[in-house]
Formats: structure tokens, sequence, C-alpha cells
């Protein structure tokens, strides 16, 4: 990379242009005024001296003696006499204290412009590569006197004060380049540690914190990063474990259908055994298509492209409905089953998501509940909430597991192995694209699931794309 192509050297250059331009402007603002005011104020000198001079009026006035006496006491000046004649309007000099040629003088604009104008007239001009301050008065018609005094020292102090400016500029210019470099420099070493970290996270490494505690913008982008590259780990960490899960609960009714393949195959079985292997079977096509549609569902979740309607939905009669499925189910398992329902309980939701959520907590209840347990289903309405329990009389689910209890594939010791583990999870991410949420209370011999749902109008679904194949 060039020295210009990275942060230090652009930096630098952004500073030598602002301080050049700074300097410039001060050059601008500074040194013209102050030689304008040097040369005002010798002017202003020789106007006070030109109104002594006019006012000494002996017997000598105007002639060369006069001039010579009026000039002693004007330090570095020279007192010429001139005469004006209006036409062709022209100035000669009669007198000059400077003695000698006064050819220089002759028509001087400053002298000519005060007898053409009948009054004092000051200003600058410039002769012999010599610039001189000059006022000049008409005395009468016919006579103007004027004051000249070279402008040497004015104009050597505004050169040094010029050179000056240019030296201080110069050491101000290089200063600031050095310190805008060097702090570039380190600026972008920052920013250098901030794009290999990028980096490593692109490249799927997150174990290595980022770490800035600078309080600017360049440290709050670093915390940012920081916050990603955490999400980024629990993804990824998710996302394996997701992967390792789903593999072994794939492979487990894979290597039983193969298995019984094989013994169909290999083997003269009776009706009765045939008949029996190929029921297991079932089972197993049936946990597949289970697991496979679990699958499905939460992947369209992650992926934001699972739909949920917002209707009105009657949450009593989602209860009957629920119970009236699992009843043959809750009764081939000694379980009491029962819909303790009232009035009917309006929602908000869509009523096909509720009754999956409902049958997910039944079926869990069936399962994870020994025989002779009671589960209860019950549609109430609640300070303006709509909900949906599911009650059972069972041992209860552990404290220790209440963190855990809906997170995917997780499932409790000692429960039944055929349970993929993905039903709470899938009915708390259902629960909360209607709106709603699940609620969990147990404790020794009762176990109680509650579907919280919004009750009254319509509101704005956080999830409206439809759902595509």
């Amino acid at each position: 990379m060039s020295p210009l192509g990275g942060v230090g050297g652009r930096l630098a250059l952004a500073t030598l242009v602002v301080v050049a331009g700074a300097l410039a402007i001060v050059y601008v603002l500074v040194v013209p005024r102050y030689e304008t005011s040097l040369v005002d104020a010798r002017i202003t000198d020789l106007a006070r001296s030109m109104h002594t001079v006019v006012g000494r009026r002996t017997d000598t006035f105007l002639t060369q003696q006069w001039v010579e006496d009026v000039a002693q006491p004007i330090a570095n000046a020279r007192v010429v006499v001139l005469s004006y004649n209006a036409s062709p309007p022209v100035v000669e000099a009669t007198a000059d204290s400077n003695g000698g040629n006064s050819r220089d003088v002759e028509n001087d604009p400053i002298a000519l412009a005060a007898g053409q104008l009948h009054r004092a007239v000051h200003g600058t001009v410039a002769r012999n590569e010599t610039r001189f301050a000059e006022v000049a008065e008409p005395v009468g018609t016919d006579a103007v006197v004027l004051l000249a005094a070279p402008l040497h020292s004015q104009l050597e102090t505004v050169n040094v004060v010029r050179r000056n400016v240019f030296v201080a500029g110069a050491v101000a210019i290089g200063f600031a380049i050095l310190i805008a470099y060097t702090l570039a420099t380190l600026f972008a070493r920052r920013i250098r540690r901030l794009e290999e970290s990028v980096e490593r996270i692109a490249d799927g490494r997150f174990d290595e914190a980022i770490v800035d505690p600078a309080g600017d913008e360049l440290g709050q982008l670093a915390r940012a990063v920081e916050r990603m590259r955490l999400q980024l780990a629990t993804l990824d960490r998710a996302r394996s474990e997701f992967i390792a899960n789903a593999s072994h609960e794939l492979r487990t009714p894979l290597f039983s259908l193969g298995g019984f393949l094989e013994l169909l195959e290999g083997e003269e079985l009776d009706a009765q055994t045939t008949s029996d292997f190929v029921e297991e079977m079932r089972d197993q096509v049936n946990r597949l298509t289970k697991l496979a549609t679990d699958l499905l569902d939460l992947s369209r979740m992650d992926a934001g492209r699972l739909a949920v309607r917002d209707e009105e939905v009657d949450l009593t009669a989602l209860a009957e409905s629920v119970v009236g499925e699992f009843g043959p189910r809750a009764l081939a398992s000694d379980h009491t089953l029962a819909d303790v329902s009232g009035d009917p309980v309006g929602a908000r939701g869509d009523a096909e998501r509720v009754l999956q959520i409902a049958r997910i907590l039944v079926e869990n209840a069936l399962v994870h509940t020994p025989p002779g347990t009671t589960v209860r289903v019950a549609a109430t309405s609640d300070g303006g909430r709509a909900v949906l329990t599911v009650e059972d009389d069972g041992p209860g689910i552990p404290s220790d597991a209440f963190a855990h209890i809906f997170d995917r594939f997780y499932r409790l010791d000692g429960t039944l192995a055929s349970g993929s583990g993905l039903g709470l999870a899938i009915a708390r991410e259902l629960a909360e694209l209607m709106d709603g949420r699940i609620e969990l209370e147990s404790g020794d011999g009762h176990t109680r699931f509650a579907l919280v749902l919004p009750t009254g109008a319509a509101a704005p679904r956080r999830l409206a794309v439809a759902e595509t194949a």
C-alpha cells in the first residue's frame, strides 16, 4: 500500500491541507492589514507634520531656506514646494529640502491631485523601486507643499513578520503532520486489529474475544463486533448441536428400520411375527415423519418463513377437540384425560397453530406421567388474557430443568427415548409468533403448562410473510 493509501497518510495529508489553509487565511487577514496599519500610521504622522509646516509662515515662506528650516524637525522626511499650473495641470519643484535634482517629484500624483482638488491629499507612490508615504496640501492657488517619507522601515518590519509567518507556518505544518501521522498510525493499528478479528469471525473462528476499551466510535464499533461474535458463536454452537442431535434422532429409527428389513429378508417368520415387525416399522416411519415435520417447522421459523394467521379463535372448542383426539390414546395408557373448560373463550391467533401447541402439551403430559395420572385441559379468561392450560398430577419437573425445558432436543433424564425433544421448543416459538407465550408451573405432584394469547382486536403480526415451499 502506498504511504497515502493508508489512514495515516490520508490523515496527514488532510492535516497538511487544513493547517496550510488556516495559515493562508491568517496570512491574508493579518499581514496585509499590518502593512496597511504601518503605512497609515506614517501618513498620519506626516499629516500632523504638514499642519506644523504650513503654519510656519516666515519671511522666507516657500523658499529653499524655508524648506530646509521646516524639514529639520521632521525625522526622515522630505519637504518639497511645487508650483501648480492648472492648464495643463502640472506641478514643478521650486524648493526641495533634499537639494540636488528634484526631477523625481515633478508631476507627483499626490501633489498634482492636491492642486487640482484644492485640498490636502495623502497616499503612497513608488519611485525608483522605492515606496513613499506622501501628504500634499495646496497653499494659495499656485503652490503645493509636499511631505514625502520612505517606507523602508515599515516595509522591512512587514517583511520580517511575513518571513516569521512562513517559518512558523512551515514548523506548524511539519509538527501537525508528524502528530497526525503518529496518531493516525496508532488509530490504524486499532483498525487493523479489528479487521483481523472480523477476518477470524469470517473464517468461523469465534474463540478470541475482541477488546478495545476506548470510548470513541472505534471502541463502540469493536464492542458491537464483540457482541456479534458472541451471538455468532452461540448460533454456531447451536447449529452444531442441532445438526448432531438431528443426525442422532434420524439415525436411531433408520437403524431400527434397517434391522427389521434384514430380519424380514433373512428369516422365515410366521405371520404374527411379520405383523409385529411391520407394526413396529410403521411406528418408526411415523416417528421419522413427525421428526421431519418438526425439523421443517423449526427451519421455517428460523428463516422467518413460517406465517401465522391473526383470527378469532375459540379456545374452548379447541380444548374439546384435542381431548377428543387424544381420548383413545389416554385410555390405552391408563390415563384420565378431561376437558374442564366452561364458557367459550375467545383469543387472537392461528387456530391450526394453537391446536398444534395443544397437541404437543397434551402428548407430553400423557407420555411423561405414569399410568393412573389425570390430565386436565381447560380454556379460561384471566384479566383480559385468553389461557389454554394442560395440567397433570404427575411427579412434576425438577427445578434444575426449568431453564432448559424449552430448549431444542432437550429431554429429561429417564424419559422415553422415542421423543425428539423438539415439541416444547416448537410450541414456545409458535406462541411467540402469535404474540403469546407459554408459562410453566411445576412442583411435587403438579405440572401446569399455560398457553397465554392476546384477546380483542387484531394486532400487527410480527411475522406476516407468505409461506413458500
